[in-house]
Order: structure tokens, then sequence, then C-alpha cells
């Protein structure tokens, strides 16, 4: 491709340069990704990868923060406030579930990362900053739960999240060898349908174990109308 023309698209470069990164690291992880490949792959040159994201370790974490972002902005467009809470807590699992069977590139990557001791995000300013939406959304559903007598109160909405997302990651991230050591394969749709009902349902046991009937609990009318 021309340079000139390269740099006047800088945008889309930049884009090209990390889709074709993300098949590299998802493949080959940090260490056994080739920088000339990912250039040849996005139709540019090394000096251009350079030139945009400094070095191939920059380049890994601007792979990471892409992902990161893709995934929060999905989440966070989610409109859960003319649902139950009921409801918006299983339509917000399943959504997440749903990105993961979707992405399975991205779990690769996240344990890649972990095999670093998560390293090289740390050197993101910004990547906390992708997730907050998607937790302030379960926060806000939780109290919206709690003001209707459903939930039971005094529930962490991050540690919530974390273990909302840890049960859809285990089933995709070890759907192989699952499959393999427990002979059932979870990637075939009714499975996952069968697996991701019974972890909603799970979820939402432990919401409303201990709620209080919303007429003993005072309601909050401002989360009412969230």
């Amino acid at each position: 491709m021309n340079e000139q023309r390269v740099r006047r698209d800088p945008e889309g470069t930049r884009r090209r340069i990390l889709e074709a990164a993300t098949q590299q690291f998802t493949q080959f992880g940090l260490a056994g990704a080739r920088v000339d490949a990912i250039a040849n792959a996005a139709g540019t040159n090394e000096r251009m990868l350079y030139y945009y994201f400094t070095s191939k370790e920059g380049l890994y974490v601007a792979v990471l923060e892409s992902m990161y972002a893709q995934f929060g902005e999905r989440e966070a467009r989610l409109d859960l406030s003319g649902l139950d809470p009921t409801d918006a807590i299983r339509k917000l699992a399943q959504s997440i579930w749903a990105y993961f069977w979707d992405n399975p590139q991205w779990l690769s990557l996240i344990n890649n990362e972990n095999l670093h001791k998560g390293r090289y995000l740390e050197r993101s300013s910004g990547l906390r900053a992708t997730i907050s939406p998607v937790v302030d959304l379960l926060r806000v559903t939780l109290e919206r739960g709690v003001a209707a007598g459903q939930f039971r109160a005094g529930i962490d909405p991050l540690d919530f999240y974390v273990t909302l997302v840890g049960l859809g990651y285990y089933v995709v991230s070890n759907r192989f060898t699952l499959d393999a050591f427990l002979g059932r394969n979870y990637a075939q749709p009714q499975q996952q349908a069968s697996i991701s009902a019974l972890h909603a349902d799970m979820l939402l046991a432990y919401l409303h174990e201990g709620a209080l009937a919303s007429s003993d609990q005072p309601r909050n009318i401002e989360l009412d109308r969230a």
C-alpha cells in the first residue's frame, strides 16, 4: 500500500493494524506474534506500525484496550430501564455470555495476558473506564430490584459482576477440555442455552433469597422511575 495513501487514512490504517494484530496475538500470543506478519496482513509496513503504536508491546496493549472497549460499549448500550429488575438481570447476563461465545478470541487474549500476570494491562491508563458503565448499569438494576422488594440488599455490584462474568467465561474458555473430559460440547446451541439458563437461575435465586416483600420495605420512587 502506498505510504502517502496510508497517511491520508490514519484511522483506517490503525484499524487494519489492530485487526491484523488481534489475529496474530490470539493465535500466537505476545511472544510468538510477528510484527512483519501483522504489517503485511494490514497492508502497510513495519515503520507505520511503530509510528502508530511505538512497539510490539504497545500494539498488544492497544489490542487489549480495543477489545475491552468494544465489550463495554456493547453492554452499556443495553436498555434495561423498562424491564422488570429480574428480567433485566437475565437479559444482561445472557448478553454478556453471548458476547463471549461470539468473540472467543477475546478470551484467548485474556488467558494469554493472565500468563503475563496482567502486567501489560497495567500500562493502560483508561482500561477501567471501559468497564465502569457496565458495572454502573448493573448497580442501577440491583438498586431497582431492592427498591421493588425483589432483590436482597447489600450486594456489591462489582463482586456480582465478576461472579456473573466468571460463570460464562469458564464454560467458553474451557469448552474444549470440558468436551474432552466430560463428553459434553457446550459449543452446541442447545447446550449453550441450557447452561446459560441454569446460570441465570442460580444468580437470580441468590438475588431473591432474603429479599423483603415490597410491602415491608419503603419504596424509592426515584429508582422506580429509572
